[in-house]
């Protein structure tokens, strides 16, 4: 993550980060604010005024942000959100047709059901001010945001950075301090054994497709603890860690958090 923009004006809003699609932002709100949103959307401010938002995959190109003070007074801010040249497959074939069956959907909406509960818990985790670690060393084989067009018909688009190592059991690290907010007992139908974790702010992660998860719910984790080892439970060809990041319903990029792995 890179450095929050130094203290301007008083009353001014300060912010820096990642200001591009998938990304994220991190600020400081003016003394006496008693309301702060991004969009319109509630933006949580912490007792010492520092806060944190983020952009989804498909942003537009300005945010507006706006603080609400304690007197009545409105500062609104347009924040630039940079586009993206996404990686796009255009397929010459047709999208398969057909849907989820009943039986599908019996076993599958619970498990929407339990994602969605997860990320709806809010924790006191301090996670959301770091700078990101990567949960594990290997190769990048697939990319947030990438995307198949099926004869002009878009796919839905990779929601996650894929790490492969090339073996099951490898282990993996916390990015960030959290709290386990969903450690999987069985594995998902295409998730396989889901491991999440919320970073505080409405900011979480989700680790998918392991062979092992090494901590349970309520736990809290430090940045840089093994929770777990990457495997292909789930809808998996080959082992690899699918990590996604989300704040509140924005789908973020993970490599926008830790910078180029080394």
């Amino acid at each position: 993550m890179a450095p929050v923009a130094p203290a301007a004006a008083p009353g001014a809003l300060t912010y820096g980060g990642e200001l591009t699609q998938g990304g994220w932002m991190r600020g400081k709100a003016p003394a006496g604010t008693t309301a702060l949103a991004l969009n319109g959307q509630p933006v949580q401010v912490a007792p010492d005024g520092a806060w944190f938002a983020a952009f989804d995959r498909d942003a537009g190109t300005i945010a507006t942000l706006t603080a609400t003070l304690a007197n009545g007074r409105r500062i609104t801010q347009p924040v630039p959100v940079s586009p993206r040249a996404w990686q796009i497959e255009n397929i010459n074939i047709p999208r398969k047709p057909g849907g989820a069956t009943e039986a599908f959907m019996a076993i599958r909406q619970p498990e929407l059901d339990r994602i969605n509960a997860a990320r709806a818990l809010h924790t006191d985790a301090q996670g959301w001010r770091q700078q990101f670690v990567w949960p594990a060393k290997g190769r990048i084989s697939g990319r947030f945001g990438s995307q198949r067009v099926y004869r002009g018909e878009p796919g839905a688009y990779h929601s996650g950075l894929d790490i492969a190592t090339g073996t099951s059991g490898t282990p993996f690290v916390a990015p960030a301090d959290g709290v386990v907010i969903l450690a999987a007992e069985k594995p998902f139908t295409l998730e396989g054994n889901l491991l999440m974790l919320d970073h505080g702010m409405g900011l979480n992660s989700a680790f998918l497709h392991c062979s092992e998860i090494l901590v349970k719910q309520g736990d809290h984790v430090r940045q840089g603890q093994v929770i777990g080892r990457i495997g292909m439970s789930g809808r998996a060809t080959g082992p690899h860690l699918h990590w996604s990041i989300k704040w509140n319903d924005a789908r973020l990029d993970p490599i926008l958090f830790t910078g180029a792995m080394n």
